[in-house]
């Protein structure tokens, strides 16, 4: 059995005792875990977003349900993809200069003249 981990945080819940229950919660962000999107059946892209055809359809994913066909998915947190925020941090220290280079010194003296901090 693969180790689980919240959906929410990524957080270890190895100290949680299994089963799941409804009131459960990741001990590191709060989240709920007896939800949609920390379940084998959640698939955005099915019918009710649930591969499970005779389960009732849960409108918030994301709190807590009575679904007797939960069940914990060990691959449901999935780390946010920092690259385009990395892309655009890189495109402004170019445009801006880096922390610590020659320009961003200079720019920052500009500023603080401009705003009459000298």
């Amino acid at each position: 059995m693969e180790a689980l981990h919240c959906w929410r945080c990524g957080a270890s819940l190895k100290d949680l005792t299994p089963p799941i229950e409804r009131r459960d919660e990741c001990p590191a962000c709060r989240a709920q875990l007896y939800v949609c999107k920390f379940c084998e059946f959640h698939d955005p892209k099915a019918a009710k977003q649930c591969r499970e055809p005779v389960a009732e359809e849960v409108k918030d994913k994301e709190r807590a349900n009575f679904c007797g066909y939960f069940k914990p998915n060990p691959r449901a947190y999935v780390p946010a993809d920092s690259s385009a925020s990395n892309k655009a941090k890189a495109g402004l220290e170019a445009l801006f200069g880096g922390t610590g280079s020659p320009s961003d010194t200079s720019a920052r003296s500009e500023l603080d003249k401009l705003f009459g901090k000298d």
